[in-house]
């Protein structure tokens, strides 16, 4: 029987992080951990939770969206000057960038000035009142302030808890709402405005940024008239500053956003949609696409699933090969991986059906830190609220917890450990491009990662066969000269060739020695 080397290390995390590849944590925080007992994680629950971040590999956190809202996921505000209450006080806010600062990490907020929910000031007092000052906030279709431009032209939305609420669009041809968007980017950059940035955000990403806002036709030219002028007053207080946008428009490689948005990075959308199907060709392209093109000093963000899609656990059908698969390609590809609170231990989750933003709570699950799935700092912030709660995917007993794959070498966490301090150790995942290393095979996926004199090779079996591969560019990379970082141990080229067979789902790194 063939045996799975996973390699596990001892981490020595302390102040380290910047010397480090970096890897983000996405974190839904509502859903993470709960410091004070009231269900819904915070703030706090993220400080206490950083040593857990650091020994699996993590070097940055993003966040979801910090200000108040009626919305469970924030993402609508009704301040962006005030955290909601339930994440915490700003005292804690601060407490938790100085400490990641403290340790040589990153944290990044997430924001969309685009939109307001209706109890909002500028809505409450511009409607139907066009001598209001905050007229010229919200777009409307018409001079009398009766007819705001709604959010998919809907006038209203269900809340998971059965309430509802209006989603007003923000005028972002107004001069005063980009000195007021501008205004708070800078106060979360440097709160207290001395030029120490270390109780300052260290970048934004900025969910569901469009050149043309939502396609209408409306709001147009924003990159040039918004969000360039803005980006380029923000870097005025921190050059440092990273900017992430999230494309509208999943299909997008995101180029645009580079050469007319003037982002730092984007994600890598086509590149998820290719892994998640499992097809080489695919991946390849998306790949190449995704990397080989990118401008200097740009990034794309790679991830497997995010706050918006489906658990990759669920795509892969709970198939914990399939989920390895997953992560490696995540991981070891390029750009800069991106991993979702809860994806290292397998978490599942799909989307509901369904007019409510309830539906959403499926892959916003509470982190499952617990065998039982209960315990100190669950953050089940949704209980009894509805079918998202009485279908959910965290049960007892299931294997899918932290407390159930921490002492288990085999499992997805573990794997997921390795993976990142391969990343971390080896020199060759500096390499910035996607180089395809050509086989015959049409299931089985090799790349190698080459930034010096210690290449590194990749193999992927992504079906579920036993596969026979030929590396066609085999004699000249010394094929029998190299280190095992991963995979079987016993799967090895046989001496002076380039032809050995993968078991299915397989993954294979390995250290070149001689290049």
């Amino acid at each position: 029987m063939l045996r799975l080397i996973i390699l596990l290390f001892c981490i020595l995390f302390v102040n380290q992080a910047q010397a480090q590849k970096e890897v983000i944590y996405h974190v839904f925080q509502r859903s993470f951990f709960d410091s004070n007992a009231d269900q819904h994680g915070d703030l706090e629950g993220i400080r206490q939770k950083l040593d857990y971040l650091q020994q699996t590999g993590v070097t940055s956190i993003m966040l979801t969206p910090l200000y108040t809202s009626d919305f469970y996921h924030n993402y609508f505000a009704t301040d962006f000057e005030k955290i909601d209450p339930k994440y915490g006080s700003f005292k804690e806010y601060r407490d938790l960038v100085q400490e990641v600062h403290r340790r040589g990490m990153k944290i990044y907020q997430d924001v969309e000035m685009q939109y307001v929910v209706g109890k909002h000031p500028w809505f409450t007092d511009s409607y139907q009142n066009p001598k209001s000052g905050y007229s010229q906030y919200i777009f409307y279709d018409d001079t009398a302030n009766k007819k705001p431009w709604y959010f998919f032209n809907a006038p209203e939305f269900t809340i998971y808890d059965g309430s509802t609420q209006q989603i007003a669009i923000v005028n972002m041809k107004s001069k005063a709402v980009k000195d007021y968007t501008l205004k708070v980017l800078k106060y979360w950059a440097d709160p207290n405005g001395d030029g120490d940035f270390y109780d300052g955000v260290d970048g934004y990403r900025l969910d569901h940024m469009m050149d043309d806002l939502d396609n209408a036709g409306k709001l147009t030219h924003l990159f040039r008239d918004f969000w360039v002028p803005l980006l380029a007053d923000l870097k005025k207080v921190n050059p440092k500053l990273i900017i992430t946008a999230e494309q509208a428009n999943w299909g997008s490689y995101g180029y645009e956003y580079f050469s007319k948005g003037t982002v730092d990075r984007v994600f890598a959308f086509r590149l998820q949609a290719a892994i998640s199907s499992f097809n080489k060709e695919a991946i390849i392209k998306a790949a190449d696409s995704t990397f080989n093109y990118l401008p200097k000093g740009k990034d794309q963000v790679v991830f497997i699933e995010n706050h918006d899609t489906k658990r990759f656990a669920s795509v892969s059908g709970g198939n914990i090969d399939k989920e390895r698969v997953g992560a490696a390609l995540n991981i070891l590809l390029g750009g800069i991986p991106s991993i979702y609170y809860g994806q290292e231990i397998g978490m599942k989750g799909e989307q509901l059906k369904g007019p409510t933003d309830g539906n959403d709570i499926a892959i916003r699950e509470a982190f499952d830190w617990y065998k039982s799935g209960d315990g100190k700092g669950m953050a089940n912030w949704y209980k009894d609220t509805g079918i998202w709660w009485d279908n959910r995917n965290n049960r007892p007993d299931d294997g899918i917890s932290l407390e159930e794959e921490t002492s288990d070498p085999m499992s997805l966490y573990n794997f997921y450990k390795t993976l990142l301090h391969i990343r971390r150790m080896e020199n060759a995942f500096e390499d910035t491009r996607f180089t395809n290393l050509p086989n015959a095979n049409p299931n089985v996926l090799t790349f190698i990662k080459r930034a010096n004199r210690r290449p590194v090779l990749v193999m992927v079996n992504l079906g579920d066969k036993e596969e026979t591969v030929t590396v066609e560019d085999g004699n000249a990379l010394h094929l029998t000269a190299v280190k095992l970082l991963a995979g079987y141990d016993n799967v090895k080229f046989p001496k002076g060739g380039k032809t050995l067979v993968l078991p299915p789902y397989a993954i294979q790194v390995w250290r070149l020695l001689l290049d």
